[in-house]
C-alpha cells in the first residue's frame, strides 16, 4: 500500500485517538454581562479549585450542590415588590372572575400604597401576604394555577418600558448558571415566594428542573376529598390536585435550611441570596465541614437601573462582609442588569 495511501486509511483513526486535542480542548467561559471584579474573580477561583482533581478541596460531581435564592438574586425583587406581591395585588382588586373576600382585599390594598405610594406595609406583612395567597388561590387545580401565573408573566413590569415579568431576569445571573451547569453543578432554586409560581417563571424560562425548586407551600387536596382526612382518602386515577387555603411553610430564614435538608439531603457548597432571610441558608453552606464553601450575596445598589436605595441598604453589605459573604454589586459588577431592550422610567 502506498504511504499516502496509509495516510488517508490512517488519519481517522489518529483523530478519534486524540490526534488533535489542541483543537478539541474546550474554550474557558466567557461572561460577557459583568464587569472585571472581585466577586466574580471569587467565584471563578472557587469553582476552578473545587472541580480540580488534583486539587486538596476537589469535589465530585454528585455533591457540587448550589442553592440560589429568587427575588432580588437572579429575579426582580424592587420595581419596587416581589412578583408574588404584584400578582396578589392583581388578583385582589383587579381580577374580575374573582371576588375577594376583605382579607385579601386588605392585603392587596397595603401592596397597591406601597407600590403607588411608598406607603410602608404593616408588620409582618410576611406572614399577612402568605395566608391571604393561600385564600387568594385555593380551588384552583395546579394546571390552572399554572396558567393563570403564566398569563400575568405577560404583563409589563411596574416602573419600566418594554420589560414583562416573565423577562425580568438578572442577565449577569442568567450566566452564572451556565457557568454551574457547564462544571456539572446542580442548583435548586430556594426561594420565599409560592413554590408554584416559581416553578410557572423559571422551570421553562431558565430550564430547571420542576424538583430543583423549594418555596412557600400551600396544602394540596384531591378534587373530590372535599374534608376527609388524606391518610383515609383514596387518590383516584387522573383526579385533580387543588390548591388549599391552609399555609404550610413560609421558606424563609430557617425554614429554608430545614427545606433543604429535607428536600435535598446534601449540605450545599455554594449559595447566592440578598437577604437577611438568606443568610441561614448561606450559613448551613458554610457549615459544610466535608468539601469548601462559598457564599455571595447581591446587594441592589444600582439606583439608576433598578431601584433601590441607600436606605434600604443601610450597613448590611458591611455586615455581611464580616460574616463571610462575597458581595456582588449590581452597581459595578453588572455591566447590565435586564434584556437590553428594558428601560427604567426615570420618574418613577
Amino acid at each position: 500500500m502506498k504511504r499516502g495511501m496509509i495516510m488517508m486509511v490512517c488519519l481517522p483513526l489518529l483523530l478519534s485517538l486524540g490526534g488533535c486535542k489542541s483543537e478539541e480542548k474546550e474554550k474557558p467561559f466567557v461572561f460577557e454581562k459583568w464587569n472585571e471584579c472581585e466577586s466574580l474573580n471569587s467565584l471563578q477561583e472557587y469553582v476552578e479549585d473545587v472541580t480540580d482533581e488534583k486539587s486538596e478541596h476537589f469535589i465530585p460531581k454528585e455533591d457540587r450542590i448550589a442553592t440560589f435564592d429568587m427575588d432580588g438574586t437572579f429575579y426582580g425583587e424592587l420595581f419596587p415588590t416581589y412578583l408574588e406581591y404584584s400578582l396578589l395585588q392583581y388578583r385582589g382588586l383587579e381580577d374580575e372572575t374573582y371576588e375577594a373576600p376583605d382579607d385579601v382585599v386588605e392585603a392587596a390594598t397595603a401592596i397597591k400604597n406601597k407600590v403607588e405610594n411608598g406607603d410602608p406595609l404593616p408588620s409582618g406583612f410576611e406572614l399577612i401576604h402568605a395566608n391571604a395567597a393561600a385564600k387568594a388561590y385555593a380551588g384552583m387545580t395546579l394546571d390552572e394555577f399554572d396558567a393563570y401565573v403564566k398569563e400575568y408573566l405577560k404583563k409589563p413590569v411596574w416602573g419600566f418600558d418594554n420589560l414583562t415579568y416573565g423577562e425580568a431576569f438578572y442577565q449577569p445571573m442568567l450566566e452564572v448558571f451556565d457557568y454551574l451547569r457547564e462544571n456539572d453543578f446542580d442548583f435548586y432554586v430556594v426561594s420565599g415566594s409560592d413554590r408554584f409560581i416559581c416553578r410557572s417563571l423559571v422551570c421553562d424560562a431558565l430550564g430547571i428542573p420542576e424538583n430543583r425548586v423549594i418555596g412557600m407551600d400551600v396544602e394540596l387536596k384531591a378534587a373530590n376529598q372535599g374534608d376527609e382526612d388524606p391518610l383515609n382518602y383514596l387518590y383516584n386515577n387522573g383526579e385533580d390536585l387543588l390548591r388549599t387555603d391552609h399555609l404550610l411553610i413560609k421558606n424563609l430564614k430557617m425554614n429554608k435550611v430545614k427545606q433543604i435538608a429535607q428536600e435535598i439531603g446534601k449540605k450545599p457548597v455554594l449559595s447566592f441570596g440578598n437577604s437577611s432571610g438568606d443568610c441561614s441558608m448561606h450559613n448551613y453552606a458554610l457549615s459544610n465541614t466535608e468539601y469548601r464553601s462559598s457564599a455571595f450575596m447581591l446587594i441592589a445598589d444600582d439606583f439608576e437601573r433598578d431601584y433601590s436605595s441607600a436606605e434600604h441598604l443601610g450597613n448590611l453589605p458591611e455586615r455581611w462582609e464580616q460574616a463571610g459573604y462575597h458581595i456582588i454589586s449590581m452597581k459595578d459588577d453588572f455591566k447590565t442588569i435586564y434584556p437590553e431592550k428594558a428601560t427604567r422610567h426615570q420618574n418613577a
